[in-house]
């Protein structure tokens, strides 16, 4: 591709090994740094440019930086003003110019500080580690784009020229375009996940030092292993919550271990708090359109899973408890649980089973009764599909406008 001409506001840990690179690959960088001279004033580096590349830090007060104790501290937000003068000094003297934010933020920023500028603001986070900048960079696990609507524009085209000079392979096997708050949210939960991850492995670390005759490196190596279900694709599609008779159960019995070996801690309870928040908010939006719409709840599918009868753990009777602890009413529909389908429903309609969609296990059958017209259906796995424009679908976890 043809040499571009690009500013790169902020030349820190980030921005440095990053404009080096795209000078590496024969591209005119001019950079600026608040914090040392280097060679070009703000105005100066960003006139006369196809791209202005934006990496400044979003940074916290030095006491959230994780060295001391800081779950007891009020949680605040990054701090978004050197990015906002940033943007504001780049966008006074080359208004034309298209702008890259690289810096970290929080969902929903780009859009409330930046959303005036419409398509000529993009987001590029960068998943990388200190230390390995460059290295990751070539070899990312994601390349993530975000603009107003999600859509492509020059600026990802251009972008998309760069990452595949820098990143032959990946810019086809990891490229992941979505809105500004889309980006967002791919890099502060990748982040999250690792973080998650981590205190998992340490947890158990705890409680093998604890336990005696426990190594922690077989029980981690073993759990290595498992390609089918923790290290894969499998469990990373959001929808109907934890069940069954293993799973809820595991947890409330670490929830006894922890407290019993005085781990100072209790991660199980957060995640049995959390699924039962996610079934409430589910209950709520079921009664919100049961109300405005005048319609019934179903539930279609009771047991935990689609194809069993079992209803060990199952998350539709949590949602179920939620939507009578506020007072409404409801019906499930699940033929092997003894819920017996009628032939057609119309009424407010969560797909807790849709079995195509959900576990693969009947291709044959995507629903248990014909839905009729004027009914919303609910679907927290985002996948249903109607020719009658009288249903209304609400792809819950999807907010999206266009």
């Amino acid at each position: 591709m043809e040499s571009l001409k690009l500013a790169m506001i902020g030349c820190g840990k980030l921005g440095k090994p990053t404009a080096e690179i795209l000078e590496s690959l024969g591209h005119d960088v001019r950079c600026f740094d608040i914090g040392f001279d280097t060679g070009y004033t703000h105005e100066q580096a960003v006139q006369d440019r196809d791209l202005i590349l934006i990496a400044v830090p979003t940074p916290h007060d030095p006491r959230y930086d994780g060295s001391t104790p800081t779950s007891d501290l009020e949680p605040l937000n990054f701090g978004y003003a050197d990015l906002v003068r940033a943007v504001v000094i780049s966008e006074k003297y080359a208004p034309d110019t298209s702008i890259v934010v690289i810096s970290t933020v929080l969902p929903g920023t780009i859009r409330r500080l930046f959303g005036q500028m419409a398509d000529r603001m993009t987001y590029n986070p960068y998943l990388i580690s200190m230390g390995m900048v460059k290295e990751d960079l070539r070899d990312p696990d994601i390349i993530i784009m975000g603009t107003q609507d999600g859509q492509a524009t020059r600026t990802t085209e251009m972008l998309d020229c760069i990452y595949t000079q820098m990143q032959p392979l990946a810019i086809t096997q990891h490229r992941q375009l979505g809105t500004w708050e889309e980006a967002e949210a791919t890099k502060i939960f990748y982040n999250t996940w690792i973080s998650t991850k981590i205190s998992l492995s340490n947890m158990i670390m705890d409680v093998a030092h604890r336990v005696g005759n426990c190594d922690v490196g077989v029980v981690m190596d073993s759990l290595s292993k498992s390609s089918k279900r923790i290290t894969s694709k499998r469990y990373m599609t959001a929808g109907m919550g934890d069940g069954g008779p293993c799973h809820p159960r595991d947890n409330i019995a670490l929830r006894w271990l922890a407290r019993e070996m005085d781990l100072g801690y209790d991660m199980f309870s957060a995640i049995m708090q959390a699924r039962e928040a996610q079934a409430a908010n589910l209950a709520k939006e079921l009664i919100k359109q049961s109300t405005e719409h005048g319609l019934s709840i179903y539930i279609h599918g009771k047991s935990f899973k689609p194809g069993v009868p079992y209803c060990d753990g199952s998350y539709s009777l949590l949602i179920a408890h939620y939507v009578q602890e506020m007072g409404h009413t409801y019906t499930f529909i699940d033929p092997l649980t003894g819920a017996i389908p009628p032939r057609s429903v119309q009424g407010v309609i969560l797909l807790a089973h849709d079995q195509a969609v959900t576990y693969n296990y009947n291709k044959e059958q995507d629903t248990y009764c014909e839905f009729e017209g004027g009914s919303v259906i609910v679907d927290p796995w985002r996948k249903y599909k109607t020719t009658d424009e009288s249903i209304k679908v609400i792809y819950y976890g999807n907010s999206r406008t266009t």
